[in-house]
C-alpha cells in the first residue's frame, strides 16, 4: 500500500497526471454528490417525478453537447498551443456550442408530441423557454472544464463542481414543498447557472492572461484551418460517442414509464461515472501529448496503469456490491437495477483501453481513425441495444456496451500496443529519469 502512495505522489510531479488525477478526484467528488443528490430527490419526490427530473435532465444534456462534447477533443488538443488565439478560440467555442445546442432544443421542442408522455411536461412557452436556456447554460458548463483542463489548470474544477454540487443540492431540498413537479429540473439548472459567473471570470481574467503571456514567445498558435480539419473528423466520431452516453437514455424515456426510467437512470448514471474516470484520465493524456509528443508512448503506458490501477476496485467493489449500492434509493431500484449496473461496470474496463487509444489518436491529429473507431463503436452499441431490447428490456444497455466494447476493445489492441511500445517516432521509447519510473 505504500508503493502506491508512494506512485501517487511522484505521479503529482508531472503534469500529466497531476491533472488526470485533479480529473479523477474531480469524478468522485461529482459522484459521491450526485448520488447524495438523487438520495434526496428519491426521499422528497414522487418516483414519477424523480423519473420525469432524470429524463428532462438527459434530454438538456444531449442537445447541450451536440457540439460541445465535439469541441472536448479539439480544445484539449489545441489549447495547450493556442497561444494568443487562446480567447478567440474558447470563444468560438463557447458560442458555437451554446447555439447548436439552442437550435437543436428548440427542434425537440417544436416536436414535442413526438417524444413520448414523459417530456410532454416541457409544452408550453414558460417551461419551453426555460427548458431552451438550460441547454445553452449547459453547453458553456460543459465547455468550461475542459479549457481549464486544457490550459493546465484542471485543479480548479473539483472546486467547482464541489460547490455547484453542494448549492444543487440544498435547492433541491428547498423546492420540494414549493415546486413538487419541476423541482428537480430548476434546482439543477439554476446552480449551474450562478456557477458560471466565478469561473468565467477565473479563465479570462486569470487563467488565459497567464497562459497567453507564457506561450507569447515559445509556440506558433495553431491556424484556424488546422483546427477546423481536425474537428472535420474527430466531430462525427465525438458525435457518435454522444449518442451512447445520451441518445440512449433518451430513447429507453420514450420506451418505459417514468418511475421505470427512474430506476433505469440511476444504475444508467453510477455506472457512467466509473466510465467518466477513464475518460477523464484520457482527457489530461490528449492535452500532454500536445505539449510534448516525443513522449507520447511513456505517457500512454503510465495512464493506462494508473487508470487500471484506480478503475479495477471500484468496478470489484460496484460488481459484488451492486444490490446494497442501489437499496439506498429503494428496493425498487435493487430489482430492477443490479443487472445493468453491473453490466455497464464491466464494460468500463475495456473502455480504458479505448479511451487511451482514443486520446493517443487525437495527440497525434489522427482524426480520421479517431472517428472510425468512435463511429463504429456508437453502431456497434445502438444496433446492439436496439436488437436486444424487446427480450431484455432495460438490461440491453448494458449488454449491448458490454459486448460492444470488448469488441472495439479487441480490434485496436494491436495498434494501442504499437503506441504503448514506439509512441509517434517508429522506434522504441526508453524511460527517462524518475518521470517514467511505474
Amino acid at each position: 500500500m505504500s508503493s502506491v502512495w508512494a506512485k501517487i505522489l511522484r505521479d503529482l510531479r508531472n503534469p500529466l497526471f497531476r491533472q488526470g488525477y485533479a480529473l479523477m478526484v474531480n469524478t468522485v467528488v461529482t459522484g459521491v454528490l450526485g448520488m447524495g443528490y438523487w438520495l434526496l430527490a428519491a426521499h422528497y419526490y414522487s418516483p414519477e417525478e424523480f423519473g420525469r427530473g432524470q429524463a428532462v435532465i438527459t434530454a438538456m444534456r444531449l442537445f447541450a453537447s451536440l457540439t460541445a462534447l465535439g469541441f472536448v477533443g479539439a480544445l484539449a488538443r489545441f489549447l495547450p498551443v493556442a497561444g494568443r488565439r487562446t480567447p478567440e478560440l474558447i470563444l468560438r467555442g463557447y458560442g458555437l456550442a451554446a447555439a447548436t445546442g439552442g437550435v437543436a432544443a428548440l427542434g425537440f421542442l417544436l416536436t414535442l408530441p413526438m417524444w413520448g408522455q414523459t417530456y410532454q411536461v416541457l409544452g408550453g412557452f414558460g417551461p419551453g423557454l426555460f427548458f431552451l436556456a438550460s441547454v445553452v447554460v449547459w453547453a458553456v458548463f460543459t465547455l468550461q472544464d475542459v479549457v481549464l483542463t486544457g490550459l493546465r489548470r484542471a485543479t480548479f474544477v473539483p472546486l467547482n463542481n464541489l460547490v455547484f454540487g453542494l448549492v444543487k443540492m440544498g435547492l433541491l431540498v428547498a423546492l420540494a414543498g414549493a415546486l413538487p413537479t419541476g423541482g428537480i429540473f430548476v434546482s439543477w439548472v439554476i446552480p449551474t447557472a450562478l456557477a458560471l459567473i466565478p469561473v468565467q471570470w477565473l479563465i479570462f481574467g486569470v487563467v488565459v492572461p497567464r497562459h497567453v503571456k507564457q506561450a507569447a514567445t515559445t509556440q506558433e498558435p495553431p491556424r484556424l484551418r488546422e483546427v477546423g480539419r481536425f474537428l472535420a473528423g474527430d466531430f462525427p466520431g465525438t458525435l457518435s460517442i454522444l449518442a451512447i452516453v445520451y441518445l440512449v437514455p433518451v430513447v429507453v424515456a420514450t420506451q418505459v414509464g417514468e418511475a421505470t426510467f427512474g430506476r433505469f437512470s440511476m444504475a444508467h448514471t453510477l455506472a457512467s461515472m466509473i466510465e467518466l474516470l477513464a475518460m477523464n484520465m484520457a482527457v489530461s493524456l490528449t492535452v500532454e501529448g500536445s505539449f510534448d509528443r516525443a513522449r507520447l508512448a511513456e505517457n500512454c503506458r503510465r495512464a493506462l496503469r494508473r487508470a487500471f490501477m484506480i478503475v479495477i476496485p471500484i468496478i470489484t467493489v460496484v460488481i459484488l456490491g451492486a444490490p446494497l449500492i442501489l437499496h439506498i434509493f429503494g428496493s425498487a431500484f435493487a430489482e430492477e437495477g443490479t443487472t445493468l449496473l453491473r453490466l455497464m461496470s464491466l464494460a468500463v474496463l475495456p473502455r480504458v483501453l479505448i479511451e487511451v487509444y482514443l486520446s493517443a489518436l487525437r495527440a497525434q491529429s489522427q482524426a480520421r481513425t479517431l472517428a472510425i473507431v468512435q463511429i463504429g463503436l456508437a453502431v456497434l452499441v445502438l444496433v446492439s441495444t436496439l436488437a436486444l431490447f424487446p427480450s431484455f428490456g432495460v438490461n440491453a444497455v448494458g449488454y449491448g456496451l458490454l459486448f460492444s466494447e470488448v469488441l472495439v476493445a479487441l480490434l485496436i489492441f494491436g495498434n494501442l500496443r504499437k503506441i504503448l511500445k514506439f509512441g509517434e517516432s517508429g522506434r522504441p521509447t526508453v524511460t527517462q529519469g524518475s518521470s517514467g519510473a511505474s
